[in-house]
């Protein structure tokens, strides 16, 4: 069938639903429409079989649905309504909750069902659970859709006369007044709650230091106290404030800026306090930390036998030169390890989206603190490209893009998630790209394919992923299953016959690589070719930066037709239309 997507964003489901429905031979084409009368320029343009709406916040025109199918992904289950569906689920501690795709009418999230599934709900933040669970619901029940629609025979039933779902209800727009934290009176699992249910959007309103800012993330803190509302510590970036029981860790903030004023970053909360920050004891996490270690860190280290797991997890998957320093110092240690195999990842969620954008741009220079970045993270990608003595795994548990998707390849093998989104390119933010990419990625998929991919610069779904050679292992498992099951098969792997003898090949190839392509210059290559871009004022790269991180609208362009992968995406806001037609071959089968 011929089917348009419409949304407002080209967010991480928008993106899966766009890769899956290619992979069934389906004829996509996707249209980021903010607008009422974007919609109706769109459905004249494409004249679709179907339209389809993964993430849409504008009203679909009666002109649309009125003469077309337009079906609409609700995430809330039968009968539940309003915009703020999963902040509400998350921020009441729901057990389960429902996505459900419903045609669109004149009452927003009223229209019949097409099709609805349940999943549950870890206490995790909001989009970590959009990502995964939502996702994995959304996409079962989308296809489920299409291929009602498909069969031309099924019809969708009214909303009115299905049972009522536990807790499904019409909702308002969740504001600031209901997530607002009252230090003096909220334990810890009230305050988790609140941050979780807006954790990366729209971020928790509050009072610190004489400003105010908008705070994202949190986890819980188990042994410091004090008085309600104190800052006690730092770690990592965060920073640890006191509850009434207990504290949490608060990894990122945003200052809130008035009208008129360029929309501030998303900042590591040390960074952002920079000047205002009083003398608080900083708390290193352990290089590698213990199998017991209770406390927070947002790199951990374990060790199950003869494999080392050595996972991260930082806000958004941005990796600044302060995150990509302490991942190499962790990876080196975990080198220093007795293991077999060492799994890089395998936490549930993001992967890694590259260098981060935020930290650039509120950086004195920007030019000077990407090129910091990107050596930081070339220097990581190097150490694992460089390891002889065992065997790596790169282990993408969510969705990954640019130079974390580069990041994986460096490993002996990548494994990945069957619900993961892959973008293996960085065209969209106008950069040329670095990581070793252009030894790494061709090695895999082959040169033509790797120029498709990086030309494109559409989303690969895991399956197809593993059909080019992207990824050696599709993992078909729930997200909170991943972590568990990667270390299952890595312990197979290191226990099998063929290890050593793959270890060897390993270090032969190595050997004959630095022989003849030496790593060193395939570095200085990609290295010469992203100076001139951060060098350059004029550069799309720049401009494009700026609007990702400020969302603001992005400039006009070939680089700016749709938003960067991930959290990047998922955050975006008025992009321009992509107004393009893709055209993917059908996975094979």
């Amino acid at each position: 069938m011929r089917i348009l997507l419409i949304a407002s964003a080209y967010n991480s489901l928008t993106q899966r639903v766009h890769a899956e429905l290619h992979d069934r031979g389906h004829t996509v084409a996707v249209e980021v429409t903010p607008r009422g009368p974007d919609v109706v320029a769109a459905v004249g343009r494409h004249e679709p079989d179907l339209i389809v709406a993964p993430m849409l916040k504008t009203v679909v025109p009666r002109e649309v649905w009125a003469a077309r199918t337009c079906l609409i992904v609700h995430p809330g289950p039968v009968g539940d309504r309003g915009p703020s569906s999963l902040d509400w689920a998350v921020h009441e501690d729901a057990p389960e909750w429902g996505v459900t795709v419903l045609q669109a009418e004149e009452e927003m999230d009223a229209g019949p069902v097409w099709a609805t599934v349940t999943f549950p709900v870890p206490r995790v933040g909001k989009s970590d659970l959009y990502r995964n669970e939502l996702s994995d619901a959304a996409l079962d029940a989308v296809l489920t859709a299409v291929e009602r629609f498909a069969s031309g025979s099924w019809q969708p039933f009214d909303q009115r006369t299905s049972p009522s779902v536990p807790g499904a209800r019409t909702r308002p727009p969740m504001r600031q007044e209901t997530r607002r934290i009252a230090w003096a009176d909220d334990a810890t699992g009230a305050v988790l709650r609140k941050l979780r249910a807006a954790d990366s959007q729209p971020g928790v309103l509050d009072e610190l230091l004489g400003g105010e800012w908008f705070l994202h993330g949190g986890h819980t803190e188990y042994g410091l106290r004090g008085r309600p509302g104190e800052l006690l510590a730092t770690r990592a970036g965060a920073i640890c404030r006191a509850t009434t029981d207990g504290a949490v860790w608060i990894p990122e903030l945003r200052a809130r800026t008035g009208a008129g004023v360029p929309r501030a970053c998303k900042l590591p909360a040390v960074h952002a306090l920079a000047g205002r920050l009083p003398r608080l004891p900083d708390l290193p996490a352990p290089v590698l930390s213990c199998a017991d270690d209770t406390g927070w860190s947002d790199i951990r280290y374990r060790e199950e036998g003869p494999v080392g797991v050595l996972s991260f997890s930082f806000p958004g998957g941005a990796m600044s030169t302060d995150h990509c320093r302490r991942l190499l110092e962790a990876y080196r240690a975990a080198c220093d390890r007795p293991t077999a195999v060492l799994v890089l990842g395998g936490a549930r969620d993001f992967f890694s989206n590259g260098i981060h954008l935020g930290v650039i741009e509120a950086a004195s220079d920007p030019a000077a603190e990407s090129w910091a970045n990107i050596n930081a993270m070339d220097d990581l990608v190097e150490a694992v490209l460089n390891t002889t003595d065992r065997l790596v795994v790169g282990a993408i548990g969510g969705n990954a893009a640019a130079g974390g998707v580069m990041l994986a390849l460096a490993a002996d093998e990548v494994w990945c998630r069957s619900g993961s989104v892959l973008n293996p390119h960085y065209r969209r933010m106008g950069l040329y790209g670095s990581e070793y990419w252009t030894y790494s990625l061709p090695r895999r998929v082959g040169a033509a394919t790797a120029e498709r991919l990086t030309r494109e610069a559409l989303p690969v779904s895991g399956a197809s992923a593993r059909d080019i050679g992207l990824v050696d292992r599709l993992i078909e498992c729930p997200p909170a299953r991943f972590t568990a099951e990667v270390t299952r098969l890595a312990q197979r792997w290191a226990g099998s016959p063929g290890t050593q003898s793959r270890l060897a090949a390993k270090k032969a190839e190595h050997e004959r690589r630095e022989a003849v392509t030496p790593l060193a210059a395939v570095r200085e290559r990609e290295l010469a070719r992203m100076r001139r871009i951060f060098l350059d004022p004029d550069a799309p790269y720049h401009a494009l930066r700026r609007a990702f991180v400020r969302k603001e609208s992005a400039p006009a362009g070939p680089a700016s037709t749709g938003a960067e992968a991930g959290e990047r995406a998922d955050a975006q806001q008025g992009t321009r239309p992509i107004n393009r037609l893709c055209r993917i071959p059908p996975r094979r089968r």
